[in-house]
């Protein structure tokens, strides 16, 4: 089969070598095919060679598409993904012991429960899945997305004045909203925060100020910090920082900001990027470590891709609504474009990255990449980096998350939720799991930008490889 297909190649090629043409945009293997039926015959004995074949047009077999997929492709993934989700994730509240669904929310009590589904509405992975929709809302122009967002999100909003009443009566009352209300981490707080501002300010709600109050607070003058004003955590070691509380507190801090006026928020943003780039950047690979620990000699660097997902979508976001003005501004912009670098260097052939992003026998995740192909492709979208270095990159990573997004509308290939470790062990082995909840976000984050991207720029084969058109002044 596989000489079939070579020879069908290499008849194609020849009548093309003959008809003069340099460049042209790959064929179908259908075409190739047919190609080398017609002309098998005439060329059974006269083999392909340097001079007689254009050898460099010879279709590679690439393990994912390689090219640029069209808007309706993305689309139809995206369509997907909200159908699933839209089907598994109900925006009702019921009766734990009955079953029933309640509508007069003055009729709560004990047992009432967010209606079960396969994930959480009020988790951090949740809060970007909002953002998401949002955003796909945007590129698409269809209000399947964004009503998802509003729904979901004015359920909880409309949820909360009842709750707050129960809690203010009794401590210990069942709350299927707790984390919300009465936040105990960055992870209850500052994803759902920034999406409750974007859904704000995008106009598909106006109750969720009571949520962002509580949220933000949260974040700005609850969550411990080191005596620098560092966000850290006491878990698994004293004194200790993630790097996945830059996007766990920056965002929202950043969208306080856009929302407020308060400089005082950007300020808060900048600074923490900043204390955590000092302790946690490796400046000549270009990536993060995972985690960093006050009281130790030495930092083990492991340097865990979805980690540096949410630095670099951290990143990103705040550049979006950060005043070009602010003095910390021109340095976000240029540890921005220092990390894209180094994670650019990192893309396996197949457009993933792994695991571990140092370390080529560590297995091909998911999240992480759709994480940075959203970010890569709305830097280049905001005009933070160069399009024509990094475009073809988006598009290799888009075609490769896509690969992963099943006609159900799961994401596979996803890590489960991981905290920190200083052994390689612990990061090798982590579970994937469709129904880790990590990825759907940012598919169709990703997606959304890789749609935006492809309305303001043209795309070429040239000399075989995919690269951005460039329009002559």
């Amino acid at each position: 089969m596989r000489q079939k297909k070579q020879s069908g190649l290499r008849s194609t090629f020849k009548l093309l070598a003959i008809a003069g043409i340099s460049c042209i945009l790959p064929f179908s293997m259908n075409t190739v095919a047919a190609a080398g039926k017609i002309n098998s015959a005439n060329n059974a004995a006269k083999p392909a060679n340097d001079v007689t074949a254009p050898l460099h047009l010879m279709q590679p077999d690439y393990p994912t598409p390689y090219g640029q997929p069209t808007a309706e492709d993305v689309k139809k993934v995206l369509y997907r993904v909200h159908t699933y989700l839209d089907n598994v994730t109900p925006a009702k509240i019921i009766d734990s012991k009955t079953k029933k669904q309640i509508t007069d929310f003055s009729q709560i009590n004990d047992d009432t429960i967010l209606a079960p589904g396969d994930y959480r509405l009020t988790s951090y992975e949740w809060g970007v899945t909002y953002a998401g929709m949002l955003l796909a809302g945007s590129a698409t122009g269809d209000k399947r997305f964004s009503n998802y967002a509003s729904e979901r999100l004015g359920l909880l909003a409309d949820l909360a004045p009842h709750y707050i009443a129960r809690l203010k009566a009794n401590p210990k009352s069942p709350s299927p909203i707790r984390s919300l209300l009465q936040p105990h981490a960055l992870d209850d707080a500052g994803a759902m925060c920034a999406a409750m501002i974007k859904a704000t300010r995008d106009g598909v709600s106006n109750k969720l100020s009571g949520l962002i109050d509580i949220c933000s607070s949260y974040v700005s003058t609850k969550e411990f910090r080191l005596p620098d004003g560092t966000l850290a955590r006491n878990r698994p070691q004293p004194n200790t920082l993630w790097l996945d509380d830059l996007f766990m507190s920056v965002p929202a801090l950043a969208q306080m900001g856009k929302l407020t006026g308060d400089s005082k928020y950007y300020d808060d943003a900048v600074k923490q990027v900043k204390l955590f780039s000092e302790r946690m950047f490796n400046k000549e690979k270009g990536v993060y470590m995972h985690g960093w620990v006050q009281d130790m000699g030495v930092h083990p660097q492991f340097h865990w891709a979805r980690a540096n997902g949410w630095a670099v979508m951290t990143l990103v976001e705040l550049l979006d609504v950060l005043p070009p003005e602010h003095p910390g501004y021109a340095e976000v912009l240029a540890q921005l474009q220092a990390h894209v670098k180094g994670l650019a260097s990192y893309q396996h052939g197949t457009g993933f990255w792994h695991q571990l992003l140092d370390r080529n026998d560590s297995y091909l995740e998911t999240s992480a990449t759709a994480i940075y192909t959203y970010a890569m492709a709305h830097a280049i979208n905001r005009g933070f980096i160069d399009k024509r270095a990094y475009a073809p990159v988006v598009m290799l990573a888009w075609n490769a998350v896509a690969s992963k997004v099943t006609q159900k509308g799961q994401v596979e290939g996803t890590c489960v939720g991981t905290g920190m470790g200083f052994d390689p062990a612990f990061y090798y082995y982590r579970p994937v799991n469709a129904f880790a909840a990590h990825s759907y976000g940012p598919v169709l984050l990703a997606g959304a930008e890789v749609i935006n991207l492809m309305k303001a720029n043209t795309f070429e084969i040239n000399d075989s490889s995919l690269q951005i058109k460039l329009v002559k002044p």
